[in-house]
């Protein structure tokens, strides 16, 4: 009886916590797109100050690479804030706050263990997390991805009526 009654309150707690896993990630995506895309933006407008501060950190090729930092974010951001693409996006800008960590950062990233408040206090942390959460969750229903999938899976199901069968290795015949 008891057990039954904890049962059904988990059971609820579980579809109303499953309910909000689309909000957060909308949430989630649109804070920290809009963070990405700026960061890049600025990084873009400021090129030659980027580049120099790329280049104190040891960073080789530091114009091509302030660049590319720049876009990554600016677009990825921009990407990750429509849910566009999503979890493609995330990869680079994951990489980019990894190249972050290793070099403007490197530090917190050796003191990950002996001081791990220094570590997740770090400025490329939050950026990583929140791509490393899209990457691995998607982008949620409220996303141009959730968009497109559903329009694909509904044009899968429902197949065109042309007058031609398709055969099993792609050739048609008038049916």
């Amino acid at each position: 009886m008891i057990i039954d009654r904890l049962s059904r309150w988990y059971q609820l707690l579980v579809r109303a916590a499953s309910n909000c896993q689309s909000v957060l990630l909308l949430a989630i995506r649109l804070y920290w797109g809009w963070q990405f895309c700026q960061t890049g933006w600025g990084k873009l407008h400021n090129l030659s100050e980027t580049s120099e501060f790329f280049g104190s950190l040891g960073i080789p090729f530091p114009m091509f690479n302030a660049t590319l930092a720049g876009a990554t974010e600016c677009f990825g951001g921009l990407f990750l804030l429509l849910g566009l693409a999503s979890r493609l996006a995330a990869i680079p800008l994951i990489f980019t706050m990894i190249v972050a960590y290793a070099t403007a950062d490197k530090e917190a990233v050796q003191a990950m263990f002996s001081d791990p408040d220094k570590f997740v206090t770090a400025t490329p942390f939050l950026f990583l997390l929140a791509s490393a959460i899209v990457l691995v969750f998607g982008p949620g229903k409220v996303s141009v991805d959730y968009a497109v999938e559903k329009y694909l899976a509904r044009k899968k199901a429902t197949p065109q009526s042309t007058g031609a069968t398709s055969s099993l290795h792609g050739a048609t015949s008038a049916g």
